[in-house]
Order: structure tokens, then C-alpha cells, then sequence
């Protein structure tokens, strides 16, 4: 198991940019592939990004592409999404979590455990 703590949401104004860390203690997490999600009030957890195993691949929701971007500083054992352009409808609890699952694609949350107890982003318009 790994204990994921996210940080660095806040509100901000639409247009405006945040950037969210995720750091791990318990495990490397260079060895696993690694996703941002979010959920917003009424509504269910979705996929934003996901960083793959040891690998330079990445990918958005349809939604983020252009506008955020996943890395990671392995020496930190941390993973960032920089959010750039942000719009109101990206208001939502922010969670990064742990993909085990690969047999599920990397969009589905139900992949995903270990998941941090999430920060609040709110956008104002």
C-alpha cells in the first residue's frame, strides 16, 4: 500500500492556473502508473490524466488536453498536474491515486486504489 496526500488546491479565478502535487511515502512511485481524478459535487469521479509505468506516456480526458499537463519528480517520489486555463467547470475535489489494474483501462477509476483524500479546486467565473 501507499499513502497518497494531495495539496495545492485553492480558488482561483477562471483563466487562472494551479498547480497540484501529489506526494507518496510507502512505495516508488516510479514503478507504478499513476492518474489524476476528480469529482465534482452530484456528480461521479472521472478521469483527467494519467502517467504511465516507467514510461513517458501520457494522457488527458478530452476535457484537460491543452490546458493541464502530468509529470513526476522521482527523487520526490511526487506527481504534479499543472493546470493551466482554468474554467469553471473544472471545479472539483482532486484526487490522485495508484493504478493496479491494468487489465481496466486507464480512464476508469474503478483501476485506481490508494487514492489520497483529495484537494478542493474551485474556478470562479
Amino acid at each position: 500500500q501507499v499513502q497518497l496526500k494531495e495539496s495545492g488546491g485553492e480558488l482561483v479565478q477562471a483563466g487562472g492556473s494551479l498547480r497540484l502535487s501529489c506526494a507518496a511515502s510507502g512505495r516508488t512511485l516510479s514503478n507504478y502508473g499513476m492518474g489524476w481524478l476528480r469529482q465534482a459535487p452530484g456528480k461521479e469521479r472521472e478521469f483527467v490524466s494519467y502517467s504511465g509505468q516507467s514510461t513517458s506516456r501520457t494522457y488527458y480526458a478530452d476535457s484537460v488536453k491543452g490546458r493541464f499537463t502530468i509529470s513526476r519528480d522521482n527523487a520526490k517520489n511526487t506527481v504534479y498536474l499543472q493546470m493551466n486555463s482554468l474554467k469553471p467547470e473544472d471545479t472539483a475535489v482532486y484526487y490522485c491515486a495508484r493504478r493496479t489494474d491494468y487489465n481496466t483501462p486507464y480512464y476508469s477509476p474503478s483501476g485506481y486504489v490508494d487514492w489520497g483524500q483529495g484537494t478542493q479546486v474551485t474556478v470562479s467565473s
